[in-house]
C-alpha cells in the first residue's frame, strides 16, 4: 500500500486537531476530486512500520483528537490489510481518541457481507472507525456550508452510535 501524505495538525475532517492519513488507490474517479492524484494506487511512498511507527507517535499529545484516514480510497481491497493494522494498533494505543474515515462507497452496500469491496478485512476495519463520512463525491450536489463533506448526498454515520442501538438477535 502506497500513501499520498500525512498531516499530523488537520482540523478539516473531522472534529478537533487530528492526524490524517490519505491513502493512495481510488477506483471512483469522481469528477472534482480535491484529491485525484491520489487515484493511482502507485502514487507517494510506500507504508512501512516506520509509516505506522510515525502515525502513532503523532497521536500521543493530549491535544490531538484523533485519526481520520482518507484518500484516494480507504476501502479499496489493496488498502484494508494494512488498515486494519493501523486502526487497531490505534484503537488499542489510544482507546480515548476518535476515528474517522472517508470513503466513495456505501456502508450500507457496498462494505457488507457480498458488497461491492467487502473483504476479510472490512469488519476489522469498521469496528475500529467511530464516524464514517460515505458516498461519492458529486459536483452537481457540492456545498460548500456542509461541514466534513463535500457534497449533499454524502452521509456522516456515527458508526458506534449505531452499534449501540442496533438490535442483536
Amino acid at each position: 500500500m502506497n500513501y499520498g501524505t500525512i498531516k499530523n495538525y488537520d482540523i478539516a475532517n473531522g472534529t478537533g486537531v487530528r492526524v490524517s492519513l490519505f491513502v493512495s488507490g481510488c477506483r471512483h474517479h469522481c469528477k472534482g476530486c480535491f484529491n485525484s492524484e491520489t487515484w493511482d494506487f502507485n502514487y507517494g511512498n510506500p507504508y512501512t512500520k516506520e509509516v505506522e511507527a510515525e502515525i502513532l507517535e503523532a497521536l500521543k499529545p493530549a491535544y490531538i483528537q484523533g485519526f481520520s484516514l482518507l484518500g484516494g480510497e480507504p476501502f479499496e481491497p489493496e488498502n484494508q490489510k494494512e488498515l486494519a493494522g493501523l486502526l487497531q494498533k490505534i484503537k488499542e494505543s489510544y482507546p480515548e481518541k476518535n476515528v474517522w474515515c472517508y470513503t466513495g462507497y456505501l456502508y450500507d452496500v457496498d462494505l457488507i457481507p457480498g458488497g461491492k469491496v467487502y473483504t476479510e478485512y472490512t469488519d476489522k476495519m469498521l469496528a475500529c472507525i467511530d464516524t464514517l463520512v460515505d458516498g461519492e463525491f458529486i459536483e452537481a450536489e457540492k456545498d460548500l456550508t456542509l461541514e466534513f463533506r463535500g457534497s449533499r448526498n454524502q452521509r456522516i454515520l456515527h458508526l458506534n452510535e449505531m452499534r449501540k442501538t442496533k438490535i442483536i438477535h
